[in-house]
């Protein structure tokens, strides 16, 4: 065995233990979501408009590293639902801008309660999670740098 081969066994992998903790995160969200009629994707979208609204689909891709091709389909379905509206910008009336609608405000107190809910499934301490935000925060700036 060579000193590269060493380096490729599936449970040496970074990517594999970050891909398997996100879809088992991503599973352990689907009951709330599935009660607010709410994909993942979907929830990320709407927790950017809670926090801020009137932002531009260009920023929203921004904030959640979605191009504009997985966002558009996903903002119609938003809209389709009454959640989102999609609107022009007052300044520029080539930058779409998106509301919530007095529906999508409405969930947001139904949704508050899923950090804590998701809290409770966690054996990590308060620390450990946070020190892992940060480095999945650090990984994703070095990734995104290059």
């Amino acid at each position: 065995m060579t000193p590269s081969d060493e380096l490729l066994p599936l449970e040496r992998q970074i990517c594999f233990a970050l891909y398997s903790a996100t879809n088992a995160l991503i599973r352990a969200y689907r009951p709330w979501l599935e009660a607010l009629d709410l994909t993942y994707p979907q929830y990320l979208v709407m927790l950017v408009l809670w926090q801020q609204q009137g932002v531009s689909v260009k920023q929203l891709g921004e904030q959640l590293h979605l191009d504009s091709g997985t966002l558009t389909p996903l903002l119609k379905r938003l809209e389709g639902k009454g959640l989102v509206s999609r609107g022009r910008s007052e300044e520029d009336e080539r930058v779409r801008v998106l509301t919530l609608t007095s529906e999508g405000e409405a969930l947001r107190s139904a949704a508050a309660r899923i950090p804590a809910e998701l809290r409770c499934q966690l054996s990590l301490s308060d620390e450990a999670l946070r020190s892992l935000k940060a480095s999945c925060d650090a990984l994703t700036a070095d990734l995104l740098a290059n």
